[in-house]
């Protein structure tokens, strides 16, 4: 983080980015641009300190200049070596680097011979009120303090009890030094205030070296200045804090000082963002520590699966502002979610099991399967073998002997698909003799189905997971949920206690689950999705011992936008953990779906919405976009009967068809379901290129027709022959010799320049993943 200062911008994104362009155009601090991050080491790190993180050490990577790590250790009593390293920790796991670490201890010295200076200028003074005393005179808003009858004595006085204190004669509390200001001052941080006081406790740092420690006020803007920072950012809790920064630095006659900015801390739902009060949850036993993936620490947030990409594009997405507001938590798990869509690779797994026997498969026989780690949408390949047999784990939640009205899963007599396998049917159910409970299904399958689709046209509305019993890996799941149940559990000062909003479904430990046995050689740390369940983080802690253990980083969809309007009930429980219960076999731009606001499905939708999630596989936004409109939702149906895949479908229906042509209705179309299943089925089977497939889609948008016949009646097949892609690759290269050149020497990102001008080249029809493999043999890196 060193170098020259950018240029200015014209349009900054916030006013603190504005600040710095006018500082940088006017000279001011010499162009230089030096911020700090200055957390206190009495707790682990939080939501809300990445906030600042990310500003800080944002600042100092956008403008080439610096940001230091400054642990802000002016009270042993409660900071520790433990803290100090976690806070590192997390900072270089979120991605950022200091470019100096400092500890304000390391110039306790430079502050007391400032404070000595203050005394000698008669601007600071010693004072043997007490606590209570000191806190009377200061006065109230409306009411003006009045002068310690200890303010006046000699500079001589001062300076001898000064030293006094700093040599240990003196109990803590029995004087303070205070600065000499004004009693009378509008912001009561400018009465007198406390600049340094006695404290008889062993620092993890200096040892005993000090029994006199610097209070915040004075520490911060004088540290501040030793480190020459520029731009010292503050959240607006320390706002009345600036008048006093700004005195000391120039009583003390700091040249070119710092200037304290405020800006709005983060505030989010759910969540207590409070050192103090998480600290009352770990030494209360109310979480597991400071990692317990339910808090909101980054230590917790780490071990529950979250991503730092995920955690900066969140903070990028919150922005800097002047004025205290809450985010939805909402927010921050979408940012999760958006994250984990494109980089956690699709598993099964069954939480509650169930027995599934199949009766017509023979006994002793397995079969390999093959799914894929990823959807269509998700530009990633990779699959895995996904073995068969004649017993099968299948969720509890997924079979109902009576089952309600709009419930297409399985039940007595009905037909389901087991993705990625066979048609299977319920034939009868096997009950505990003492419970009545089912313990097992016996079914039959359709060998002809396998694959998911039924020779001779029949559907079914439901498609649920499975594993083999013989082959699924058993694991403990942990379901973490949020903490609290309240959207604001610290209410104002007098309210009930926040504990009483503990959630007491925040866990839920599963200690018997199954995943399938591709997972049996995944490392500690990595993520997946639990296809229709959520996201999931394979804890470190598997490493140290034989069984897995997957922690729920978040579910697939909002599970509480449905609670969010009513008011929070606090938890019948306020002590003991926020406990989970155990049973023995559950970065681009930020476009949220406003779970809150959003409009709620009729039943009918509901019941589409679920058809398209469960049994067409569609993401959950998707499938809640196209069953709540009737003109999409109506385009799926027809190209599904038409033999669409479903999800290559709604690629084109989401992403593609303008508002304004689906607010046209049906009958203004010049186009059907089916023409769009013939489109994507073109680009599935690589028959025609991407983008030869935007330019038949922009067609059938304003003509309709045949996308297949348009291929055929003008060649517009994908090229995949070497010898014609060869040829427009040297024409290519031979126009473009600088590039080439650049290329060579180091300059890799041309890569995607050229294959733009082979596709050019080619009217869109070349092979784009073949031609990026012949350039890369062609020019030799």
């Amino acid at each position: 983080m060193s170098g020259s200062p950018k240029s200015t911008r014209s349009e900054p994104r916030d006013f603190i980015r504005a600040m710095i362009d006018r500082d940088l155009a006017s000279g001011k601090h010499q162009g230089r641009v030096a911020t700090r991050f200055p957390p206190e080491p009495n707790g682990y790190l939080h939501i809300g300190h990445a906030k600042s993180i990310c500003l800080n050490f944002g600042l100092a990577e956008e403008y080439g200049g610096t940001c230091n790590l400054r642990f802000d250790d002016t009270n042993p009593a409660t900071e520790n070596p433990e803290y100090a390293q976690s806070i590192q920790d997390d900072i270089r796991w979120l991605g950022f680097r200091w470019n100096h670490l400092h500890y304000t201890s390391d110039y306790f010295g430079q502050l007391h011979r400032w404070a000595v200076e203050l005394i000698q200028k008669g601007k600071a003074y010693v004072d043997s009120l007490n606590e209570e005393e000191i806190r009377e005179y200061r006065g109230t808003v409306t009411l003006a303090g009045r002068n310690s009858p200890y303010r006046d004595r000699s500079v001589e006085e001062n300076l001898d009890l000064f030293e006094r204190m700093k040599a240990g004669e003196f109990a803590d509390g029995a004087h303070v030094l205070r600065a000499k200001i004004d009693m009378a001052a509008a912001n009561m941080k400018m009465r007198d205030p406390l600049l340094y006081r006695i404290r008889h406790a062993h620092h993890y740092r200096t040892g005993d070296s000090w029994c006199i420690y610097p209070m915040y006020d004075f520490a911060h803007g004088q540290s501040d200045a030793i480190e020459r920072i520029t731009h010292s950012l503050c959240t607006l809790e320390f706002e009345n804090n600036r008048e006093l920064y700004d005195w000391l630095t120039e009583a003390i006659g700091i040249e070119d000082p710092p200037k304290q900015t405020e800006f709005a801390r983060l505030n989010l739902s759910y969540t207590v963002l409070s050192k103090r009060k998480m600290l009352e949850l770990v030494e209360g036993g109310h979480v597991d520590g400071w990692d317990d993936p339910r808090m909101a620490t980054l230590s917790g947030l780490r071990r529950r699966g979250y991503t730092p990409a995920a955690i900066r594009a969140f903070c990028d997405q919150v922005g800097v502002a002047k004025a205290n507001s809450v985010v939805d938590l909402a927010q921050l798990e979408h940012a999760i979610r958006d994250d984990l869509n494109t980089e956690a690779p699709r598993v099964l797994a069954v939480l509650r099991p169930l027995k599934v026997v199949i009766e017509n498969y023979p006994e002793g026989q397995s079969e390999e399967l093959v799914a894929p780690y990823w959807p269509h949408d998700v530009p990633k390949e990779g699959s895995r073998p996904l073995p068969f047999s004649r017993e099968l784990w299948i969720d509890r939640d997924d079979f109902s002997e009576q089952p309600p009205k709009g419930f297409f899963r399985l039940a007595p007599d009905r037909e389901v698909r087991l993705r990625y396998a066979y048609f299977i049917r319920c034939q009868r159910v096997i009950k505990d003799e003492t419970t009545g409970e089912v313990v097992e299904v016996r079914c039959t399958y359709d060998p002809a189905t396998r694959g998911g689709a039924a020779p001779d046209g029949r559907k079914v509305k439901g498609t649920i997971h499975w594993l083999s019993a013989a082959h699924a890996l058993s694991a403990e799941v942990r379901l973490y949920d949020r903490l609290f149940s309240a959207e604001n559990p610290s209410p104002a000062k007098g309210g009930p206690d926040f504990k009483q909003f503990l959630n007491s479904d925040s866990l839920e430990v599963i200690e018997q689950a199954w995943v399938e046995p591709s997972l049996a050689s995944a490392e500690p740390g990595s993520r997946f999705q639990f296809e229709r369940l959520g996201y999931f983080y394979l804890d470190p802690a598997s490493a140290e011992g034989n069984s897995k253990v997957f922690n729920r980083t978040v579910t697939l969809r909002d599970s509480w936008a449905k609670k969010r309007p009513q008011a929070a009930k606090p938890a019948q429980q306020a002590t003991g953990k926020a406990t989970g219960r155990k049973r023995g076999g559950q970065p681009r731009p930020f476009q949220p779906a406003a779970p809150a606001t959003e409009r709620p499905l009729s039943a009918e939708q509901e019941v589409a919405f679920e058809r398209y999630r469960d049994e067409y596989g569609l993401a959950a936004s998707d499938a809640r976009l196209i069953a709540a409109e009737p003109v999409l939702s109506e385009l799926l149906r027809q190209a599904a009967d038409a033999g669409g895949r479903p999800t290559s479908v709604t690629r084109w229906l989401v992403h593609e068809l303008p508002p304004a042509v689906r607010e046209q209705g049906l009958d203004a179309l010049p186009f059907g379901g089916a023409e769009i299943a013939e489109l994507a089925a073109l680009v599935d089977e690589a028959t025609i290129s991407g983008p030869v497939a935007k330019k038949l889609f922009t067609e059938l948008l304003k003509t309709g027709g045949s996308p297949l016949q348009k291929v055929e009646e003008r060649g517009l097949q994908q090229v995949t022959d070497s010898n014609a892609l060869s040829s427009w690759i040297e024409a290519v290269l031979t126009d473009h010799g600088e590039q080439v050149a650049a290329y060579r020497a180091g300059k890799e990102s041309l890569l995607g320049f050229f294959v733009g001008k082979v596709m050019a080249q080619s009217h869109g029809k070349a092979d784009p993943k073949q031609v990026g493999e012949l350039l890369r043999d062609r020019l030799g890196r």
